[in-house]
């Protein structure tokens, strides 16, 4: 009978490297809060000009969005239209990515310990019960 990966390796290590990982990995997502900062009255980029400082906003970049799609549904082979429409687009999307912040919540050296050797030795022993192993057989 096979093991893991069509090796002679264990199933059981297989099993329960891959059950240490998903415990860890979950518990380490499980203390990331994720936050934006993205709406319509942020400041997506900004820009020095004529001794200010200005900043455009996600509202401001709808504007050249709007136009873009009344350009492109007047005709839809118009260069210019179409920049319009996917360069607002991309400006979004960008926007959106960049206003993402990750941070950690506090934990104690305990869980950080506990999330650091169940993800290791989940790691060490998946990956050794996907190496083929020979079982030693008794001399007759």
């Amino acid at each position: 009978m096979r093991g893991a990966s069509g090796t002679s390796g264990g199933s059981g290590q297989f099993l329960l490297g891959f059950i240490m990982m998903c415990g860890s990995f979950y518990m380490l997502l499980d203390s990331i809060r994720v936050t934006s900062a993205f709406g319509t009255g942020q400041r997506l980029y900004g820009f020095s000009a004529m001794g200010g400082t200005y900043g455009v906003t996600s509202g401001i970049v709808m504007i050249p969005f709007m136009f873009g799609i009344a350009i492109v549904f007047y005709n839809r082979r118009n260069p210019i239209g179409w920049m319009l429409t996917v360069g607002s687009i991309v400006a979004l999307i960008f926007g959106v990515i960049s206003s993402i912040r990750f941070t950690f919540e506090a934990m104690s050296a305990f869980d950080l310990i506990v999330i650091l050797v169940l993800a290791m030795g989940g790691l060490g022993l998946f990956l050794n019960s996907l190496r083929a192993f020979d079982r030693a057989v008794a001399p007759d």
